[in-house]
Formats: structure tokens, sequence, C-alpha cells
């Protein structure tokens, strides 16, 4: 199967979800992860319509910004050291895993030199492992108040990775908690934030994510082949 083959089904597959959850198709969007993919790859998913593109590690995402010439929007989705940041700064649409205040200060202090606001997902560990990055459920809105206060950052939406299951449907309560944890930030109404973007689903689990309310799913594997 060619890259575009595969991501005219994964879109098939997102608008089929959405629209079984009676949900507008074009409010999801996919997230094509390219980590360990070459230049070619990315330029050849970008040709097939795909225009946003996940990257987990900034020394992999640094080269990729200058080799890759198309017109692609990069997201970071993977674990960020805040001694990484000045790399990337104002080079990114959006950072999925913002998880501690002093990340958040230091995105706030790269993107304020350049005088431009960094869009920002706060990741939440709704499954409480040890091995997974995020906040914990219940300190996310004291996270969000504290990144709240930063002027060039702007909070849009929250991002989970639950854990892994053979069975999508196992997935589908942690998809449901980061939804409900949305609402709850919501209803605190706390300045300079927006609850728009679920960033949760990947290959396996992905339609789940989406009847449970993602906008933005993060695909690799079923698009590039296995790494």
């Amino acid at each position: 199967m060619t890259i575009a083959v595969n991501i005219a089904t994964i879109n098939q597959r997102i608008r089929s979800a959405a629209e079984k959850a009676g949900r507008d198709p074009s409010t999801v969007r996919l997230v094509a992860v390219s980590k360990t993919r070459p230049a070619a790859d990315i330029s050849m998913a970008f040709q097939a319509g795909q225009v946003l593109f996940g990257e987990n590690y900034i020394q992999e995402l640094v080269p990729k910004l200058t080799e890759v010439r198309e017109a692609v929007q990069w997201h970071v989705i993977g674990h960020l050291q805040s001694n990484k940041v000045k790399y990337i700064a104002g080079q990114v649409a959006m950072i999925h895993s913002v998880d501690r205040a002093s990340l958040a200060t230091e995105i706030d202090r790269q993107w304020g030199k350049l005088g431009k606001v960094c869009d920002v997902l706060i990741q939440v560990n709704i499954s409480g492992e040890s091995t997974k990055s995020g906040t914990t459920e219940e300190g996310a809105v004291q996270l969000v108040r504290e990144c709240s206060l930063l002027p060039n950052i702007k909070i849009k939406g929250l991002m989970t990775m639950p854990p892994f299951f053979d069975d999508p449907e196992a997935a589908r309560p942690y998809f449901a908690g980061l939804r409900r944890l949305a609402g709850v930030v919501a209803a605190a109404q706390i300045a300079n934030v927006e609850m728009g973007e679920l960033s949760m689903g990947m290959s396996g689990d992905f339609e789940a994510a989406i009847q449970e309310g993602a906008t933005l799913v993060r695909v690799g594997t079923a698009i590039f082949g296995e790494r």
C-alpha cells in the first residue's frame, strides 16, 4: 500500500467514525506521526493532501524543519524537555505535551522573544501509569490556571495517551475521561483558555477516540507502515 492510499483510507475511516457519532467530520483532524520517517515520506504524504505532522523527538524534528520544503504544519506530540524548546521556537504550530508549569514557562519565554504565541495542549496522564508523561487528572485544572497567565502561550485543549490495548474498546473509558475533564476545565471559565481540542487516539483506536470527542488523532503506523 502506498502512503497516499493509506491516507485516503484513514480519512475515510475518520469520516465514518465521526458520522457514526453524529459529528461533523471536519471537526476531526489527522496528525500524521512522522517520527523515524525520512523527509521524502513526509513530502509524499503532503502530496496526498496531508498537512499536519507530529514529531516525538526534537533531535529528529530540527533537521526536518529545513529538509521538508513543503508548507507542512509541525506538531510536537512527544515528551518535551525544557532545554530543547529554543530549537523549535516559532517553528511548530502546536505542542501537545505540556505537562508541567516549568515547560510552559520556557515555551512562553522562547515564543515571547519572537513576539509570537504558541498553541499548546495540556497532557494529562488519565491512566495514572508511571511510564506515561502528563499531569494528573486532579492537577490538571491547577496547571491550566498557572499556564493561562503566560501571555505567549494559548491553551487550546487537552491530550492523553491511554494504556495500550489490543481491543480499542478498552481504551474508550480513558478517552471519555479526558472529554469529561475538558468539561470540568471549561466550566471553570479560566481566562485565555479554550477547550476546543482533544488530542487522543492512535492507529489502533482512533475510531473509538473520535466517538468520544477527539478532534486531533495521531496516526503513524497506519499511514507509513511499521517502523
